[in-house]
């Protein structure tokens, strides 16, 4: 893993929506002329856009071939870890089941983060990206909570 703190580093938070799709290409072309950017990140099976406006992180993961595009997660990316430490504490002085991972290697990144479940069951993350990865997820790990990122 090499560190990549200041091309990962963001200076506000964004909403993070993770999808996973049938025909990964066809996504990016088709994100890529939405939002007149090009993806911030590139590896087998994943990509991923940082967009400046809206601030959005948006995460594609190849799914299974011919299978409409589900929601696989949403998430809020922070520039710090002690931000997702107070997010977490937060969650949970409020009544929220938190489950907490720290230098978490997924979607090619390690990050810190907490997960919480909103009351539909989709699962949310807010975390921070501390260094980059060179997989997914790493070989004979636990999945990450919502499948993947």
């Amino acid at each position: 893993m090499t560190s990549t703190a200041a091309s990962t580093a963001i200076d506000t938070s964004r909403v993070q929506l993770a999808l996973r799709v049938a025909d990964l290409e066809a996504a990016v072309e088709f994100y890529r002329r939405l939002f007149g950017a090009e993806p911030a990140k590139r590896r087998p099976g994943y990509a991923n856009f940082a967009i400046a406006s809206p601030p959005l992180k948006l995460v594609l993961i190849e799914g299974e071939p011919g299978r409409d595009t589900v929601l696989d997660h949403l998430g809020v990316e922070v520039p710090t870890s002690a931000e997702v430490s107070a997010a977490a504490a937060r969650l949970a002085a409020s009544g929220l089941a938190t489950e907490e991972e720290q230098d978490r290697a997924c979607c090619y990144a390690v990050q810190d983060k907490v997960w919480v479940e909103a009351p539909g069951k989709e699962p949310w993350e807010i975390y921070t990206v501390k260094a980059d990865a060179d997989t997914l997820s790493p070989a004979g790990a636990e999945p990450c909570r919502a499948g993947c990122c």
